[in-house]
C-alpha cells in the first residue's frame, strides 16, 4: 500500500430510483405468481367439482390455462415495467391491470377456439359469452388482488433496505472527530514552519471529510476504503512523526471487492489513538488482508501501553458501529472478533467475497 496522492472521489455515488411495480423478471417475483395461479386454478377446480368426471384431469386442463396466463403475463411486464413506471405510481398499477385483464380475454379467446375446434381436447361447459365474461371477471378480481399483495411485499422489502441504510448513515455519523482538532491544529503550526506541507494537509483533510461526511452508506471497494485509511495515516503522520510507523500487507486483497464504507480508518483511528499515541517511542500498526476462498480476512494489530489507558468507550463505541453495519450488509455472514492479549490489540475482520458484480 504506497501513499500516493489521488484526488478522486472517494464514495461512490448511489442510484436512486423509484420502482413503483414488483420486478416480474426476479426468480422470487415468478415464483409467487406461479404459487398464486396454482391455487387459483385449484380453487376453481373445487368450485366447480362433479363427481362424474376425473378431478385431476379437470384440474391440469385449469391449471394448464391459468399457468399460461400467469406466465404469460410476467413476461409481458418484465419487457414493460420501466415504460409503464413512467406514468406514475396509479398510472402504473392501473395500465398495468389493464393489459394483463386484456392479455387474459385474449388467452380466453384462444382457449374457446381452440375447445371449438378440437371438441374434447378440452372442457368448457359455458357458452362463448359466458366463458369470456366469467375468465375476465375471475381474472380482474385475482389480478387485483395479485398486484395489490406483489406492491405491499415489494414495498415491505424496499423500505427493509432503506432503514438499514439510514442505520448505516446514522452510524457513520458516530466517527469519533478527536482527530479533527488535533489535525487543524498541526495545519496551524505547519502554515508558520511549512506552508506547503500545511497545504497538503488541507487537502488530505477535504478528501478524508468528504470520504466521511459525503459518504451514503453503502458499500464501497476495498481500494478506496484503504485511499481513505492512507490520508488519515498521511495526516497523523504530520502529527506523531516517526512514533507513528504502518505496514499495509494488503497485497492479497482483492482491490475491486466491496466493504461497508468507514471500516479500516476508525479501525485504524483506534489503533492510533488508544495505542501508538500512548507509547512514549510509538509503535508500528499492521494491517494485513487477504482472500481466503470465498471470505475477505482483514487484520488490524497495534502495540498498548502497559497500565496506561483511555476510557474504552469510544473504542467499544466504534466496534459496534463497526459489528453493526457488517451485520446489517451480511446478516450472519461476517464476523468481527477483538484479541486483547497482553501488550498487543487485535481486531480481525471476516465477511464474504463480493464484487457486486463489477
Amino acid at each position: 500500500m504506497t501513499a500516493g496522492r489521488q484526488r478522486e472521489n472517494l464514495a461512490p455515488e448511489n442510484d436512486h430510483t423509484q420502482a413503483y411495480l414488483p420486478d416480474f423478471c426476479a426468480a422470487s417475483t415468478l415464483f409467487v405468481v406461479v404459487l398464486i395461479a396454482e391455487l387459483v386454478a385449484i380453487v376453481l377446480t373445487l368450485a366447480a367439482y362433479d363427481p362424474e368426471r376425473q378431478f385431476l384431469v379437470d384440474l391440469s386442463k385449469t391449471s394448464m390455462f391459468v399457468l399460461w396466463h400467469a406466465l404469460l403475463g410476467c413476461a409481458v411486464m418484465c419487457q414493460l415495467r420501466r415504460r409503464l413506471e413512467g406514468a406514475g405510481k396509479t398510472g402504473a398499477f392501473v395500465l398495468s391491470f389493464l393489459i394483463l385483464v386484456f392479455l387474459c380475454l385474449v388467452l380466453a379467446e384462444l382457449a374457446w377456439q381452440v375447445t371449438r375446434i378440437f371438441g374434447r381436447s378440452a372442457i368448457i361447459d359455458a357458452s362463448h359469452g359466458q366463458f369470456l365474461f366469467r375468465t375476465c371477471a375471475i381474472s380482474a378480481i385475482v389480478i387485483a388482488l395479485a398486484m395489490r399483495y406483489l406492491y405491499v411485499a415489494s414495498e415491505w422489502r424496499r423500505s427493509i433496505v432503506l432503514e438499514a441504510q439510514a442505520r448505516i448513515s446514522a452510524l457513520q455519523a458516530l466517527i469519533r472527530p478527536h482527530f479533527l482538532f488535533n489535525s487543524m491544529n498541526t495545519i496551524a503550526a505547519l502554515t508558520r514552519s511549512d506552508p506547503r506541507r500545511a497545504e497538503e494537509a488541507v487537502e488530505d483533510l477535504s478528501d478524508l471529510l468528504r470520504a466521511n461526511l459525503g459518504g451514503s452508506g453503502n458499500r464501497t471497494t476495498i481500494k478506496q476504503e484503504l485511499e481513505v485509511a492512507a490520508i488519515y495515516q498521511r495526516i497523523e503522520k504530520l502529527r506523531l512523526g516517526d512514533r507513528l510507523k504502518v505496514r499495509w500487507d494488503v497485497a492479497e486483497l482483492p482491490m475491486r471487492a466491496l466493504i461497508p464504507g468507514l471500516t479500516i480508518q476508525p479501525l485504524l483511528e483506534n489503533a492510533i489513538y488508544h495505542g501508538i499515541e500512548l507509547l512514549p517511542d510509538g509503535g508500528e500498526v499492521r494491517v494485513e488482508g487477504r482472500r481466503d476462498g470465498k471470505e475477505i480476512i482483514i487484520r488490524m494489530s497495534n502495540p498498548v501501553a502497559a497500565g496506561v489507558k483511555r476510557s474504552k468507550d469510544g473504542n467499544r463505541m466504534a466496534l459496534g458501529n463497526i459489528r453493526q453495519r457488517f451485520e446489517l450488509a451480511y446478516p450472519g455472514k461476517a464476523t468481527v472478533d477483538v484479541d486483547d492479549a497482553e501488550g498487543n490489540y487485535t481486531v480481525t475482520i471476516r465477511y464474504p467475497y463480493d464484487e457486486g458484480g463489477m
